[in-house]
């Protein structure tokens, strides 16, 4: 049975992905280097070199991760991760923004704020190429703190013990 043709597109679209992350982060450790501390924002405190070459190697995993990770939940696990560093880093791009920083030939207030709607943009190529968003969509609002979420181990007073509420899964003890 081959591939849907969404599931092509799919792929193609988290390869491009990786490949485009392998480029930023080998951007970030060599030639392009100045130009990405110019989104590191002062207030962070932290070295603004080193802010450049930790989120290069972080690049280069989510990179190397997208081109390799194919199964679930891992490829699913990986969009949501990539999608959460394009979240992280939104500040640097606002920050060159409110600050006039120049770089990348983003050298206008416009051209900064023209850049600003391509970060949800990366966030949500993450998600859909990597099956992320359905992965989100599973577990339901507010899973990650919610009581009422189901999953494996969600125990129902007065019930079985299932989760389903049927009978329990272990072996079966007779009274006797």
């Amino acid at each position: 049975m081959s591939p849907s043709p969404g599931a092509v597109v799919r792929a193609a679209a988290q390869v491009a992905l990786g490949a485009v992350l392998l480029a930023a982060g080998t951007g970030h450790l060599t030639t392009l280097r100045r130009e990405f501390r110019a989104q590191v924002p002062p207030w962070l405190p932290l070295d603004p070199d080193l802010v450049v070459v930790a989120s290069g190697v972080v690049e280069l995993g989510l990179g190397a991760a997208l081109l390799t990770a194919w199964r679930r939940p891992a490829r699913e696990r990986v969009g949501l991760l990539t999608a959460a560093f394009f979240v992280a880093v939104l500040p640097g791009n606002v920050a060159q923004l409110v600050e006039g920083r120049d770089a990348f030939g983003l050298d206008t207030d416009t051209r900064r704020a023209v850049r600003l709607p391509f970060q949800p943009l990366l966030v949500a190529w993450a998600l859909a190429a990597t099956g992320g968003l359905r992965a989100l969509r599973r577990r339901g609002p507010g899973a990650a703190g919610n009581p009422d979420a189901s999953g494996p181990s969600r125990a129902v007073p007065g019930g079985t013990g299932h989760p389903a509420g049927g009978e329990p899964t272990g072996p079966r003890r007779d009274a006797t």
